[in-house]
């Protein structure tokens, strides 16, 4: 471990230059907030804990010196102040409108008195002959200057390693002997090799995680009205396809059921050639404009400064940027909700999410959104199981795709467009351009146009999972963009391979390719980086790095004004504006003021879900915002969420101990325009349970309890009538082997309660048989099982007298208001006579139902 060779002093930032131009209100409040006196080392005061450790007080920790504490209650303390200096983004409102799109306005950074608030780590003052004098060099990227800071020459040198060790024989391996096989040992021919012909290939930047199946999609009838695109041309004719399924964030170690968007590809083969509908299973998306999408990616990977979290969104980062970047609450509202943990990837809705155009054979054409509907129903995970899940199987979704393709249980979706003309999509009050803004049903249904099968897993997961390419400008004729700038960017982004000619998104830091000029910005990582850059920030706008590296505004690069020939006017006009096409416009930099309504559509998703699906919203918020580090992060979110529903921020803020802050300025209040209001007041399709799919249990896993001792004929029966009716029953037992049954032959156990647990299975049946019955309550393992199939609203069939166990695992009969519950089907009992009957059609029933979430209950308040 290096020492602290010299100790140098602070050296203050220099001076901010000020914005150029200031916005009027906003921006004298925000002028005010940022240039507030910071607390600086003499803050006293312990350090929270943290999600990497405990709480680290001022006295008694061993092995912690009293300046190291120093050092970090500064750091927490200062990176409160800077963000508490940053209570919403005041340059959200201009991004609007054509004037703001000419001028645009400079952001004004926050001075921090104290380097070690922005230091990626307290230590960066140790002076090493590696580490450097030990004086960060603030304000500057050392990579760049002229190339004698990278010249070699090598005259007169002895040849080295990559290591620098020099090499005594570069012309023989290592051997064994003279005629000896080669030793492993010889660490220098493994470099060279290694160098010279190294050729996997980088995993995905984003969904790296994936899994793919093959398949067909068949035309339900011919399209030829509204498109000349070969597959939509007769009913019944079926075009080849390769679909693909992925998580966003994580890598491809990662795991399945995470809390995440879910990609959702299909190439289809087509006659006239691939087409490609690169989608999600969220019809909206964080942002309005590709240029935000690596400040997006970068704040919900893992901070660059400890590489934490993998996979998940609960982190500081993440909510610092979301919670300045207001227009991302709706995907974010959908996130949150039981979405973002779908049971299957065979039981979740795709999305193109963009507006795309069909164009007919006499170039007519109408816009067109792309929906792909699950036909087993949409399906999710109570978060306690998903969470679980990820521990017990974390390849849970991808075994049950290719396990359901390989059983003959085909995963089947229906394709259905919405369509609208031009003069449709002026008249609503969004713009159908903004990707943070879905088409609500209630004004354009969905037309089922065709449906798409999965009916042959891959042969090979690297050649055709791993390298299928997927690109949205993979069109056909027939097929065509619309002008979503989101779309436009992504259509740049995918085909740019031109990166891999120099090895990776890096090639500027070759040395012949770097520029004399400072280099400030937010690209990191990726192969053959060079800039260690300083901090924990790599996004914009942000709060924790004091809002740099800021936008130059006026000083920086603006495009200039060319005239262009543009679409209609009505989307800068307000609601009902008569559409006036073909007039002349600037290019500009800026979005049409109607992208600044951002959340009517996040309270219309809100208030379209029931109440078990508001209560999981509420509980998803509590459980990421209290992984926030930073209070005034959470605060700043709490007071976005105040902007979609009161009830949802009072509830989140109570989770975290705080008191509801003022709802945070809207961007339309900022540009003096009225609040953005939905067409409809509820849209029922935004509901999960408004689409529970066809009430079938086909692949729908049961457990069937057993043990020495059990009612064998009964738990057979129950097996064969679950079978016949399409389900996936499994006895499950302590461990495997058979079991003897009260009567009848042995039961083979197919799986343990130990290496399959509750979370994985979609029902529980508990045998008769008093012997068996002992042996369950005596089971911990059993009785944990039998407790979270009930927790997480499971649907039950109690058979003989296993009714008995139930209270032993603090199950009642009975719902909390004294209501039958429907989920717990009783085949004797108490009340035998009534419970009963018909106790088999009942169960399929409530295991049709897939969950039964009367059985929730609000946690309890402090």
């Amino acid at each position: 471990m290096a020492t602290r060779e010299t100790k140098t002093p602070k050296t203050p930032t220099s001076a901010r230059r000020s914005a150029a131009a200031a916005a009027p209100a906003a921006q004298s409040q925000r002028t005010a907030a940022r240039r507030a006196p910071l607390p600086a080392a003499d803050m006293a005061g312990s350090i929270g804990a943290t999600v990497c450790g405990p709480a680290v007080g001022t006295e008694g920790h061993e092995g912690l010196s009293s300046e190291g504490l120093r050092r970090l209650a500064t750091q927490k303390a200062g990176t409160e102040a800077v963000t508490r200096a940053v209570p919403f983004n005041a340059l959200k409102a201009p991004e609007h409108g054509v004037e703001n799109g000419h001028h645009p306005q400079a952001g004004e950074p926050i001075e921090i008195s104290d380097t070690e608030v922005t230091a990626s780590s307290v230590q960066e003052d140790i002076a090493t002959r590696k580490l450097g004098d030990g004086k960060p060099r603030l304000g500057v990227n050392a990579n760049n200057g002229d190339l004698n800071r990278v010249r070699v020459d090598s005259g007169g040198q002895a040849l080295t390693t990559n290591q620098g060790v020099k090499v005594g024989d570069n012309q023989n391996s290592l051997k064994a002997g003279l005629r000896g096989p080669t030793l492993l040992e010889d660490f220098i021919l493994r470099e060279k090799i290694t160098q010279f012909d190294h050729e996997r290939i980088p995993e995905r930047v984003v969904h790296a995680r994936g899994s793919a199946a093959h398949g067909y999609f068949e035309c339900y009838k011919p399209l030829t009205d509204i498109t000349r695109a070969g597959l939509f041309a007769e009913a019944g004719k079926r075009t080849p396809l390769f679909a693909r399924f992925s998580t966003v964030a994580g890598g491809g170690g990662s795991a399945d059921t995470v809390r995440d968007t879910r990609g959702f590809a299909v190439k289809f083969y087509t006659e006239e050639g691939n087409w490609d509908l690169v989608g999600n299973n969220i019809p909206v998306f964080f942002i309005q404009d590709a240029m935000k999408f690596p400040d997006l990616i970068h704040s919900v990977k893992p901070e660059p400064h400890h590489g934490m979290p993998q996979a998940s969104s609960a982190h500081d980062t993440f909510y610092d940027f979301i919670s300045l970047m207001p227009e991302s609450i709706h995907h974010l509202m959908w996130v949150m909700s039981d979405r973002g943990i779908p049971r299957s990837l065979r039981t979740m809705q795709g999305f193109g999410v963009h507006s795309f155009r069909m164009v007919d054979e006499a170039g007519k054409s109408v816009f067109v959104k792309f929906h792909w509907l699950p036909v087993a129903g949409t399906l999710s995970f109570v978060w306690d199981e998903s969470a679980k899940i990820t521990g017990a199987d974390p390849d849970f979704h991808r075994r049950d795709l290719w396990e359901a393709i390989e059983a003959g249980n085909y995963p089947e979706w229906e394709l259905a467009l919405q369509v609208f003309t031009e003069e449709q999509a002026d008249s609503f009050s969004f713009d159908v351009l903004d990707a943070t803004k879905l088409i609500p049903e209630e004004l354009v249904p969905l037309r089922a146009v065709g449906r798409m099968v999965l009916n042959r897993n891959p042969d090979s997961f690297f050649a055709e999972t791993e390298q299928v390419a997927f690109c949205t400008s993979h069109l056909v004729p027939g097929i065509d963009f619309s002008n979503d700038p989101l779309l436009q960017g992504r259509n740049h982004s995918y085909l740019d391979t031109q990166l891999s000619r120099l090895g990776g998104p890096n090639f500027h830091e070759i040395p012949i390719n770097s520029p004399l000029a400072p280099v400030h910005n937010n690209q990191r990582d990726g192969i053959h980086r060079q800039a260690i850059s300083r901090g924990r920030v790599s996004y914009e706008p942000n709060s924790l790095a004091g809002g740099c590296p800021f936008q130059a505004g006026k000083a920086g690069f603006v495009s200039f004004p060319q005239h262009i020939s543009s679409g209609p006017q009505a989307a800068s006009r307000g609601r009902g504006a008569t559409a006036e096409r073909n007039f002349v416009e600037d290019k500009v930099r800026g979005k049409p003021e109607k992208f600044a309504d951002h959340y009517s559509q996040a309270q219309l998703f809100y208030r379209s879900q029931t109440p078990v699906e508001q209560n999981h919203i509420k509980a998803a918020f509590r459980f990421e915002l209290t992984r926030v580090t930073v209070p005034a992060i959470r605060e700043r979110m709490v007071s976005v969420l105040a902007n979609v529903d009161p009830a949802l921020a009072r509830s989140v803020a109570e989770g975290l101990g705080i008191d509801v802050p003022p709802a945070q300025q809207t961007a339309l209040e900022a540009l003096g325009l009225p609040p953005g209001e939905s067409e409809v007041a509820t849209s029922a399709g935004l509901s999960l349970f408004a689409r529970p799919g066809d009430g079938g249990i086909k692949g729908r896993r049961v457990a069937l309890l057993v043990a020495d001792g059990v009612d064998g004929e009964s738990v057979r029966q129950v097996q064969k009538a679950l079978a016949e009716a399409g389900a996936a029953p499994r006895f499950v037992g302590a461990r495997l082997g058979r079991v003897k049954p009260a009567s009848g032959e042995p039961i083979e156990v197919e799986a343990t309660m130990e290496a399959m647990p509750s979370v994985l299975w979609d029902a529980v049946v508990l045998p008769g048989g008093e012997a068996a019955l002992k042996l369950f309550a005596a089971n911990g393992p059993a009785m944990d099982f039998i407790k979270e199939q009930y927790r997480h609203c499971k649907p039950m069939l109690v058979l003989g007298d296993s009714h008995k166990l139930l209270p032993a695992a603090g199950i009642d009969l009975a719902l909390p208001d004294g209501s039958p519950d429907s989920g717990l089907v009783l085949a004797n009992g108490p009340d035998s006579d009534k419970s009963s009957r018909d106790f088999g059609t009942r169960f399929i029933a409530a295991l049709g139902r897939h969950r039964h979430y009367e059985r929730e209950r609000e946690p309890a308040k402090a």
